[in-house]
């Protein structure tokens, strides 16, 4: 679908279309290996697991330097961050440098444990398999840290009373589901303290203002967000389905009152900014206990490119986790 401005949104993005309804991705991001053995000076490790060996994914999983080498209890086990990167459904960038610096910042930082989730792609996997690997993941989470043979980083050094689902663009999207999905579901011991959703990625069929003046919006036009969408929803389903606009009512709606304590983020130049606003003020009627941060100047995906919008995102995500 070509805008008016001649926009290609598969040029945009480097997508090519096959016939048989799959994806070639042509962008290609610099990647980096895990580092499970700390370099000197290094303050954080990393290392590769198996989630789910059938559907092929996989997790990263990041902690501090600092905690491998002093004896832990449980009152040195710091918070565990499920993180879940901003790909627009799409573009296989899970174990980039740039998601991978993201994960090793905020785990320095915020001091805590990171979990990098890879989740699976549309349009060769549609919308709700990406919730479904989600909790997965915050199964598999629960699963190390009970375990006596569970992954040694997580069961040893782990608070899973203290899990945070962090995401950003569709994968703060993917918070929101995996949270609702969370409250049906028996976790203890662990619990989802918070979830963060920084531009979580949302839409409907009918435009908002923010969207119709992104028409030649140099990071997501209004044709790639369409582009996305259709891309990611099951076959047949319009926008207006509760997994891209969630005002509309749907069976998550009983859910939404039971979410914990969120963090939303969004900027003034983003396309979505006006369904963050709606979003906010529903989680607001629903009586979601809700943080909104919301500045007047940026771009969707403006933390991945400004080690200033960077470094804000990681002190309010730290001062989220801090608070008591």
């Amino acid at each position: 679908m070509l805008t008016d401005l001649d926009i290609d949104p598969y040029e945009h993005f480097g997508i090519g279309r096959n016939p048989d309804g799959t994806i070639t991705r042509y962008l290609n991001f610099p990647r980096i290996k895990a580092s499970p053995v700390a370099s000197h000076g290094e303050p954080v490790v990393s290392k590769d697991l198996t989630l789910n060996p059938q559907k092929k994914t996989r997790v990263r999983i990041f902690i501090p330097t600092s905690k491998l080498c002093c004896s832990n209890d449980d009152d040195t086990r710091i918070p565990i961050i499920i993180f879940f990167a901003g790909n627009g459904w799409t573009l296989s960038n899970w174990d980039s440098i740039i998601v991978h610096s993201q994960c090793s910042t905020l785990t320095d930082q915020v001091h805590a444990i990171v979990v990098n989730v890879e989740y699976r792609l549309a349009p060769e996997n549609r919308l709700p398999v990406q919730y479904e690997d989600a909790m997965d993941a915050v199964l598999w989470v629960r699963e190390q840290a009970l375990d006596p043979n569970g992954e040694l980083w997580i069961r040893e050094n782990g608070d899973i009373s203290r899990c945070y689902l962090h995401g950003c663009s569709n994968g703060g999207n993917i918070v929101f589901f995996t949270a609702l999905e969370a409250t049906r579901t028996e976790l203890e011991p662990l619990r989802i303290a918070g979830n963060i959703m920084n531009q979580p990625l949302f839409g409907g069929m009918e435009r908002t203002n923010s969207e119709t003046q992104s028409l030649d919006d140099p990071v997501l036009p209004l044709c790639a967000q369409d582009m996305f969408w259709d891309l990611a929803l099951p076959e047949g389903e319009d926008r207006d389905i509760w997994y891209c606009n969630p005002l509309v009512d749907g069976p998550h709606t009983s859910a939404i009152s039971k979410l914990g304590r969120c963090l939303v983020v969004g900027f003034t130049g983003d396309p979505v900014m006006d369904r963050l606003q709606e979003f906010v003020a529903m989680l607001v009627t629903y009586r979601v206990p809700i943080e909104a941060k919301f500045n007047c100047t940026g771009f969707h995906g403006i933390d991945m490119v400004d080690p200033t919008r960077a470094n804000a995102l990681v002190e309010m995500t730290k001062e989220f986790i801090n608070k008591p």
